[in-house]
């Protein structure tokens, strides 16, 4: 069952040409169970007719204040009341001024002065508005009255050119409006303090090359996500990937094993729990130059030595009442593997991965795990990240709640 089954959003929609964006966000609102308000301004009427709007949403379509001479009016401040949730997509620059400085001349703007619920903004405009400094003044003033931007993207834009101001993608607004929801109705594990690493490690050869693996950090970040989502204090200790994470979720960046051992170690004793899911190297080179190493040989011989274990670090400083979880990758022997390395690195329980399993493990969004402690083994079927990462946090849940 959908998070937002049942849930009363308002969808304001400016003129913008990613209007017609709104048609998805509508359906995809209405697959999971929530019942839709449109508000559009006239000008957004010029790039998506009403009556769409109001099929796929199955309700009449908001614009004006007064929409008969016959003494009825539509109530801004109903909607306010009315609502769980306001999202204005695509929100123009000039709609972006109004509502920083309050001028309620259109219904969309009035019902956002009347809104009681949260508001959540998904920007839509040409690069140059966008990183025009009224746009960020205006962002950043909306900021400070709560509002919850949704940060627009790179890429091709209607005026031909390429740049940051191109609305983002309805499914990812989606998932941000499910993720306030999970955050603000899951609590099981508010109070709590979750350490989780993340990504590969680099471990640098020469100023320009290293060795380091396949880690796309897709795993760990959802992790992350999904402890924040019940209300844990979350420290991603991420190594290098491009990925970005919610504005709650505490962010360390470290490059090599060294420093994410030392940033972990540094961490942990504060924590309740800790989740290892970073693809740490287990080697480095012994000797890193200082300037790029030339192809003047047909071979270049490395002597590579052992990385710290930072799993078996933590497990030695582990006290009574923090749960450490790891994670095992193999090739082969999984569960054999699996179950000695925790019980070497004095783990909780340990979530397997196999590279034998097609298209799971690195740069794939899907994953197929099995959980393994002391009391036995779950095995769960392949499914995507975001999924697989839940039924950890789960696990971990109910350890940390004395659930069977």
């Amino acid at each position: 069952m959908s998070i937002l089954k049942g849930k009363r959003i308002v969808l304001g929609i400016t003129g913008s040409i990613a209007a017609y964006k709104s048609c998805l966000i509508i359906r995809e609102l209405k697959k999971r169970g929530a019942e839709v308000q449109v508000v559009i301004t006239p000008a957004g009427k010029e790039f998506i007719t009403p009556i769409t709007l109001s099929a796929l949403s199955q309700n009449p379509v908001i614009s004006d204040f007064f929409s008969q001479r016959d003494g009825t009016w539509h109530s801004h401040v109903s909607l306010g009341l009315w609502a769980d949730l306001m999202l204005i997509a695509p929100c123009t620059a000039s709609t972006l001024g109004k509502m920083a400085k309050g001028i309620a001349d259109n219904m969309l703007v009035t019902t956002y002065l009347s809104m009681k619920a949260p508001v959540f903004v998904a920007p839509a405009m040409d690069l140059d508005m966008y990183c025009h400094p009224t746009t960020k003044e205006n962002l950043d003033k909306l900021k400070t009255f709560g509002n919850i931007i949704i940060e627009p993207e790179s890429g091709f834009l209607a005026s031909g050119l390429e740049g940051k101001g191109r609305m983002q993608e309805p499914v990812e607004i989606i998932r941000s409006i499910e993720d306030y929801f999970l955050c603000h109705t899951n609590s099981e594990l508010k109070g709590k303090k979750i350490l989780v690493t993340a990504g590969p490690t680099y471990e640098k050869i020469d100023p320009v090359r290293y060795i380091g693996n396949y880690s796309s950090g897709k795993m760990g970040f959802a992790i992350a996500e999904s402890c924040a989502a019940r209300g844990a204090e979350v420290v991603l200790v991420a190594g290098p990937v491009s990925l970005t994470c919610s504005d709650g979720i505490r962010r360390i960046n470290v490059e090599s094993c060294q420093q994410m051992y030392e940033t972990t170690i540094n961490e942990f004793p504060s924590c309740d729990a800790a989740i290892l899911c970073a693809a740490v190297a287990d080697f480095r080179p012994d000797f890193v130059s200082n300037k790029k190493i030339k192809r003047e040989k047909d071979k270049l011989c490395l002597e590579l030595v052992p990385t710290t274990d930072i799993a078996a670090a933590l497990g030695e400083k582990k006290k009574d009442g923090q749960i450490l979880v790891a994670f095992a990758l193999e090739t082969d022997n999984e569960e054999q593997n699996a179950i000695s390395k925790m019980r070497r690195k004095n783990a909780d329980f340990i979530v397997l991965n196999s590279t034998r399993n097609p298209g799971t493990t690195f740069r794939s969004d899907d994953n197929r795990i099995v959980i393994i402690s002391e009391p036995g083994k779950k095995v769960y079927p392949k499914k995507p990240k975001t999924e697989v990462a839940n039924d950890i946090v789960d696990e971990l849940a109910a350890r940390m709640n004395h659930q069977p």
